[in-house]
């Protein structure tokens, strides 16, 4: 009774995931034009402001006004990034930014250990799901990844590399071991969610990007014309992390061999280079729903269990399967 429903619910997903990565990009943009606007408001300034500052106080103002009263005390309630934040009195960290602080500082805040303790659980939950729900960069990537492919309808050749994934583990141990040696949170340079929203920030409330901005340029060209989606699959220190916490995740997306076509549609849309048609997920897997979101027959969805299925060869539906029942039928 609910199946169709579900495999409707299923088909659209990504669409869901989409609306999440566009709310949070928005959220990156409001909440430093917020705190522009939060710093007028208690400097009581708005008669000393330039024509351009007293557009955005007035915007900002038609926006919060039916839900702010006291707007210089209640915005102070949501501050930060993806990277650090807080929201309603409740700290929230990237975890690799309390492994970070363990590592340049040469000690444990446990204050700020808690801070990272959410994510750590909902990685195990439902794998690397930041990477493909949350990530601003991601919104970024995959906005790339598409203009790859109008580049390569007009004959430009786009980067195909595979490279080795083990690299982004050394990315992500070099920065640490740096960072301790030179007291600083490296891992944060070369980060790109922590250096997205940071950039945004700057451009808004400080009318000016830094060097973040150039490298996260960089990156974007090092996915177009080297490697697809290569910087988060080879290079990015925090996919890292959250590759190694996903090999423990329960949410699994799993295929129902008697319903596969074999038609490799799911190959194709994987940004990371998986095989959901061959059983092949892994801790790369963040759980984006784009495989199951294009399966034609609805052999791929969603289950709770502790490990990827073992390969279970073709698909049912597929010609390869009927040529081997066929020929056990002719063997017999």
């Amino acid at each position: 009774m609910y199946k169709p429903v579900i495999n409707g619910f299923m088909r659209h997903i990504n669409k869901l995931r989409w609306l999440c990565l566009s709310l949070v990009f928005i959220s990156l943009i409001l909440l430093p034009l917020f705190s522009v606007y939060q710093n007028y408001v208690s400097a009581h300034a708005y008669d000393l402001l330039l024509p351009n500052q007293k557009i955005l106080y007035d915007a900002m103002e038609f926006i919060s006004d039916p839900f702010l009263s006291d707007p210089a005390d209640q915005l102070a309630l949501v501050k930060g990034t993806t990277w650090s934040g807080t929201f309603f009195g409740f700290k929230i960290s990237d975890p690799l930014a309390v492994l970070a602080q363990i590592f340049s500082g040469l000690e444990i805040v446990w204050p700020f250990v808690v801070t990272g303790l959410v994510p750590v659980v909902l990685t195990v939950l439902f794998g690397r799901f930041y990477c493909g729900w949350i990530c601003p960069a991601t919104f970024l990537y995959e906005l790339n990844t598409n203009l790859g492919l109008l580049l390569g309808k007009y004959g430009f050749v786009t980067g195909k590399k595979q490279l080795d994934q083990r690299w982004k583990y050394a990315v992500l141990l070099g920065c640490l071991l740096l960072g301790s040696l030179t007291g600083t949170v490296l891992v944060s340079s070369f980060y790109p969610p922590a250096i997205v929203g940071r950039e945004i920030y700057y451009g808004i409330a400080l009318d000016g990007f830094g060097l973040g901005a150039l490298f996260v340029g960089l990156t974007l060209l090092f996915d177009l014309f080297v490697a697809k989606r290569g910087f988060c699959r080879y290079l990015c220190p925090g996919g890292a992390l959250y590759s190694l916490l996903g090999q423990f995740r329960l949410l699994r997306i799993q295929r129902n061999v008697k319903t596969c076509n074999d038609c490799v549609k799911c190959n194709a849309v994987c940004e990371f280079g998986l095989e959901p048609m061959q059983d092949k997920f892994g801790g790369e897997c963040n759980n984006c729903g784009a495989c199951v979101a294009t399966c034609p027959t609805d052999a791929l969805t969603f289950t709770v269990q502790m490990r990827d299925a073992a390969p279970q060869g073709v698909g049912h539906l597929g010609t390869a399967y009927k040529r081997q029942q066929q020929e056990k039928k002719e063997g017999a």
